[in-house]
């Protein structure tokens, strides 16, 4: 049985990082996790490039055009929706995950969801770096991971390009 397995190696690969704007006290401190995550697996800063959104509602289609771009190995969305005293959080949050979803389905590279959904500001704060983790760190360990997933499972001609055991795991078990 042979085992795939993408690495945590970031060395060589590109990542492109979406943001939203909106509840940037909360968006900014996942970035920096996703950033310093991406680095400290060997990603160089030059590697990285950020775009911010105005809102969690314009993450899937800023992400559309960096996959399309062709520029990348991999994209991360980044955002914080916090519930509030109306429905437009289910509508923003469903929609969010939704458009991110497809993407991710049809993308010929891994794209990442690292939007909070939180019911309080406390529970969004608590998972952008305090005692929940990082949700981006956590995003962008998933990014690499999967990048290099995806070009083990490269076609065969396209494969070739990639340095042999630099961006993946094959055993047979």
């Amino acid at each position: 049985m042979a085992t795939l397995q993408g690495n945590l190696d970031a060395s060589g690969l590109r990542f492109g990082v979406v943001v939203s704007r909106f509840n940037d006290f909360i968006t900014s401190r996942l970035l920096a996790g996703a950033v310093d995550a991406l680095v400290r697996h060997g990603a160089s800063e030059q590697e990285i490039d950020v775009a911010w959104v105005p809102g969690a509602m314009e993450l899937g289609p800023a992400a559309r055009r960096m996959v399309q771009c062709g520029r990348y190995d991999a994209v991360i969305c980044l955002g914080a929706v916090i519930r509030g005293a109306t429905p437009h959080f289910e509508h923003v949050s469903g929609q969010t995950a939704r458009a991110i979803a497809a993407l991710a389905m049809e993308s010929p590279i891994p794209v990442l969801f690292g939007v909070l959904t939180a019911d309080t500001l406390e529970q969004a704060i608590e998972r952008a770096g305090t005692k929940m983790g990082n949700r981006g760190a956590e995003a962008a360990m998933a990014a690499i991971e999967m990048a290099n997933l995806y070009r083990l499972l490269a076609p065969a001609g396209a494969r070739a390009s990639t340095s042999e055991g630099s961006t993946s795991r094959l055993s047979n078990e």
